[in-house]
């Protein structure tokens, strides 16, 4: 992978928005890519956060698992998305385990590493904090406003993001969701129950089509009607 392609993809990382592109070269510097196959795991709940991670093609998820067996989808993460980000600042232990849904490439910058350039560069440190901020700001604003919303809407959230993330790296006309219900209500905050009845309401309306495991997007601008 080029350092020219590294550059580019970390400018689509939120946190390092407010980098220069000097500052993004020094960082393209110190990444490694990586492969995951389906189902790999990239990392388990309880490990040392050494490594923060930046999708570059595929699909993962963070995932969490009670005594009782289940387990919980908390976040999925596309081309774009960074996940293990806390390695940027402590050697914590990891909050949850992420594994590779489809073939997935990302690139890897170790959390010494990184931390060793933000002390040497005092202003690429002040950039990050002020994106961190904002991404933190975003995320409360989003709590409250799931906060104040139905289930159908929370729902209907979800899958558009889904959607969006599908359609800004190709997809085109009906749009292939790898999600399962459960996957959905639970990124929703919702039970399966009311997920399932909310999907249901949109699949006799023809805004979508379900299959095992995945859903089929017919009309997305539909889907943004029930978001309120």
């Amino acid at each position: 992978m080029r350092s020219a392609e590294v550059v580019e993809l970390l400018g689509r990382v939120p946190v390092f928005s407010t980098l220069e592109r000097s500052d993004l070269e020094r960082i393209a510097q110190l990444a490694v890519p990586r492969s995951f196959a389906p189902g790999e795991v990239v990392f388990r709940e309880g490990d040392a956060s050494d490594t923060l991670y930046i999708v570059r093609e595929g699909r993962a998820r963070a995932i969490r698992s009670h005594r009782d067996g289940r387990t919980i989808t908390l976040a999925r993460f596309g081309p774009g998305d960074i996940f293990g980000e806390l390695a940027l600042f402590e050697d914590e232990r990891r909050s949850a385990t992420v594994e590779a849904i489809e073939p997935t490439s990302v690139v890897a910058v170790l959390g010494p590493d990184m931390r060793r350039l933000l002390s040497e560069h005092a202003d690429i440190s002040a950039r990050m904090v002020i994106a961190l901020g904002r991404r933190l700001r975003e995320t409360n604003e989003r709590l409250s406003r799931q906060s104040f919303q139905t289930v159908q809407s929370r729902v209907a959230v979800v899958l558009s993001q889904l959607v969006d993330q599908e359609l800004a790296h190709g997809a085109a006309g009906d749009v292939l969701v790898t999600a399962t219900q459960a996957d959905l209500a639970q990124l929703a905050g919702s039970s399966r129950e009311s997920a399932s009845r909310f999907l249901a309401v949109l699949e006799r309306a023809g805004v979508i089509s379900q299959g095992r495991g995945r859903l089929i997007v017919h009309d997305a601008e539909a889907l943004k009607q029930y978001v309120f």
